[in-house]
C-alpha cells in the first residue's frame, strides 16, 4: 500500500508542471499587432510591450483573405472572440473572422469568405515548416500557452500586411 502511495504521489508531483494551462497576472492585452510580411505578433498594453512572438501563416500569405480555401491570412481590424482548450493544434483563441464588410464582399462575388481563423499552436508534423495553415496564425506551443493565459476575449487584433 505503501508503494501504491508513493508512485501515485510520484506521478502526480511529475505531471503538475506538464498542464497546458499558465496563470498570467500581468498588465492587461489591451490589443495585438500581427505584421505578416515580418512574421511578428506584438501583445501591448495600451503602448506598452508586453511580448512578441514569430509565427507562421497560410499557405499563400500574401493579400487578405477573401474566399475560403484561399490560404490567406486576413488584414484588418478584428477581435479575439472565443478560445479552444482542445484544439486540433494545441490552444487556439479565435478572430471574428469574417466581419460583416468581409460577407459583402464575398456576397458581391458569390463566393464563401470562410472562417474559423485562429492564433493556435504547432503540432510536431508541422514543426520548421514555413506557412502551412490554412490561413491561420501559427506560434510555437510554448508561446501559445503564454498568448491563451494573456489575451482575453474582447481583445482588438489588427493584422498588416
Amino acid at each position: 500500500m505503501r508503494l501504491l502511495t508513493l508512485c501515485l504521489i510520484l506521478a502526480l508531483g511529475l505531471t503538475a508542471g506538464c498542464s497546458r494551462f499558465i496563470t498570467y497576472s500581468g498588465p492587461e492585452v489591451t490589443r495585438i499587432e500581427v505584421h505578416k510580411s515580418s512574421r511578428q505578433m506584438y501583445l501591448f498594453h495600451h503602448d506598452e510591450l508586453l511580448e512578441s512572438y514569430e509565427f507562421e501563416l497560410g499557405f499563400a500569405p500574401v493579400g487578405h483573405k477573401t474566399t475560403e480555401g484561399d490560404g490567406r491570412t486576413p488584414e484588418g481590424r478584428y477581435m479575439i472572440d472565443r478560445r479552444n482548450p482542445n484544439s486540433e493544434y494545441y490552444l487556439s483563441i479565435g478572430l471574428n473572422y469574417p466581419n460583416e464588410a468581409d460577407r459583402a464582399q464575398a456576397r458581391e462575388r458569390g463566393v464563401s469568405p470562410g472562417g474559423d481563423i485562429f492564433i493556435h499552436g504547432t503540432n510536431r508534423e508541422f514543426r520548421r515548416r514555413d506557412d502551412w495553415t490554412a490561413g491561420c496564425i501559427a506560434v510555437s506551443n510554448r508561446d501559445m500557452r503564454e498568448i491563451y493565459a494573456m489575451v482575453q476575449d474582447g481583445t482588438i487584433i489588427d493584422i498588416f500586411p
